[in-house]
């Protein structure tokens, strides 16, 4: 059976109605959901991506059905499928994750993916560049996505590049990239509190309250 259509039925048997109108909630009824939390979807499928791993090969016609199905469950799939396979991914695969980024788009799967990111940026520091450059689109789920692609690197973090693709943000309204600003920041004082707290006095009048809000938490 094709293995989307497969995935499908299983995630239909599971389904359950009460909770998935309350995950739609939850999301502002942007989407659909089976009503399946993350244990039980990650369990239904977790055979099959241990065999895709095993496989080497990340099958893009199967991540597209996926992406493309009304039930958010089969874009959290593509999340963990992507993450699980992460070492097969290339620089040039993130221009088709970025199709992905550009469609059904909410801070959900946009903070999936830039870990995704991230993860090759690490191998690869075309990456870099790459995020500076996304740091200035005009769609700020994108820049947003760059701002926050560095969470979780700790002394790998790049300070350099962290920097600039904050300052290129300063002056938004969007209360999305504001938040990811102070996330980034707060993230980084965990490995650097004074890197952090210089940042912050360096910038406060061009930083939005909330970013100092959430970049001051710890230090």
């Amino acid at each position: 059976m094709d293995k989307y259509l497969e995935i499908r039925a299983m995630f239909e048997n599971r389904e359950d109605k009460e909770n998935a109108l309350i995950m739609a909630k939850y999301m502002r009824n942007k989407f659909k959901f089976y009503g399946l939390p993350t244990p039980k979807r990650k369990e239904i499928y977790k055979s099959f991506l241990k065999d895709e791993k095993k496989n080497k090969i990340i099958d893009w016609d199967f991540l597209d059905k996926c992406y493309e199905d009304e039930h958010r469950e089969f874009q959290y799939l593509v999340c963990d499928y992507l993450n699980a396979m992460i070492r097969y991914l290339t620089y040039e695969d993130i221009f088709k994750i970025k199709k992905y980024l550009k469609s059904k788009q909410w801070w959900d799967t946009i903070d999936f993916l830039d870990k995704v990111i991230g993860k090759i940026g690490l191998r690869d520091n075309r990456v870099d560049d790459l995020m500076l450059k996304w740091s200035k689109d005009e769609d700020f789920w994108i820049r947003r996505l760059a701002i926050d692609h560095q969470l979780c690197r700790k002394e790998k973090t790049n300070i350099e590049l962290l920097e600039q693709i904050i300052v290129n943000n300063f002056g938004s309204d969007e209360f999305f990239i504001n938040k990811a600003i102070g996330w980034s920041l707060r993230d980084y004082s965990k490995t650097n509190p004074d890197w952090v707290r210089n940042f912050i006095s360096k910038y406060k009048d061009k930083m939005d309250k909330l970013s100092i809000k959430e970049a001051s938490k710890y230090i």
